[in-house]
């Protein structure tokens, strides 16, 4: 696969600031020491967390964007919001799986993708935890570490692995477990990793057979929605659209239809 010298370019810079950034926030929270707390705020509800590190992983980020591409919009999730003039945005998760990067487990990453009219153009995700860079750009195959990625060859749904995450709103969150339980019998088992751009990029890495989960933001999927189809996966909406905020499905192809109808039926026989 090739693509143009801007997009090759435009992909060096997301796996630069999202390696600087989760570099950064590694650094903060290993001088912590082994299980000790992080200070942290609180944003849409109490289970919903910010710390010192998200926001100067996102200032880092924004720094670095602004000095080489002053002309792109940028939107963060802890606040960054930087109009341009260019028609390229930047989607900035500094920390995603900021629950998991306070309790220190290591499912957080930083995750950046940058977009044009078309969608998602170049993406980089970076697991400091375990040293794992993922990154694509479009038409240009996806990579971790360097080597290409390649989505599972899941062809039966009862055998495939799925992956999924929770709203932190109680009431969505108890209409989910209940398309869990509805799920669970029908598939081989179900993860729930607390990091939607690593989901995103386990699927593109076979690692997961598939992926859904809805009420998510655009800095939480625009670049691990590149990566995983670049690799192969099909992803779409819950009801076989665009992926989009509302909802996303990443899977296999051969298993994508058939996931996406069976939670269209648990849902519907939930009404």
């Amino acid at each position: 696969m090739t693509t143009d010298r801007a997009t090759v370019e435009l992909r060096e810079l997301a796996v630069d600031v999202a390696t600087a950034a989760g570099t950064l926030a590694h650094e903060g929270r290993s001088s912590l020491g082994v299980g000790q707390p992080v200070a942290h705020d609180t944003k849409s509800t109490p289970t919903d967390p910010v710390t010192q590190f998200d926001r100067a992983a996102e200032a880092s980020i924004v720094e670095t964007l602004r000095a080489r591409r002053p002309h792109d919009s940028i939107v963060g999730e802890e606040g960054a919001d930087h109009t341009g003039s260019s028609g390229l945005v930047w989607h900035i998760d500094p920390i995603d799986g900021t629950a998991n990067f306070v309790y220190d487990l290591p499912a957080w990453c930083t995750s950046v993708a940058v977009v044009d009219d078309e969608g998602p153009l170049a993406a980089a995700v970076f697991a400091p935890v375990t040293n794992e860079l993922f990154s694509a750009a479009r038409g240009a195959g996806a990579t971790l570490n360097g080597a290409p990625l390649r989505c599972s060859d899941a062809s039966v749904l009862a055998l495939a692995l799925i992956a999924t995450g929770f709203n932190y709103s109680p009431t969505t969150r108890e209409r989910q477990a209940q398309r869990v339980a509805g799920l669970l019998p029908l598939v081989r088992d179900i993860r729930r990793f607390g990091s939607a751009a690593l989901d995103l990029c386990f699927v593109a890495a076979g690692r997961f057979d598939a992926y859904f989960e809805e009420h998510l933001n655009s800095w939480d999927l625009a670049a691990g929605v590149l990566i995983a189809s670049e690799a192969g996966a099909v992803t779409s909406n819950l009801s076989g659209g665009a992926a989009d905020t509302g909802a996303v499905v990443a899977a296999a192809p051969q298993v994508h239809r058939a996931l996406v109808d069976v939670i269209s039926e648990i849902d519907t026989a939930k009404r």
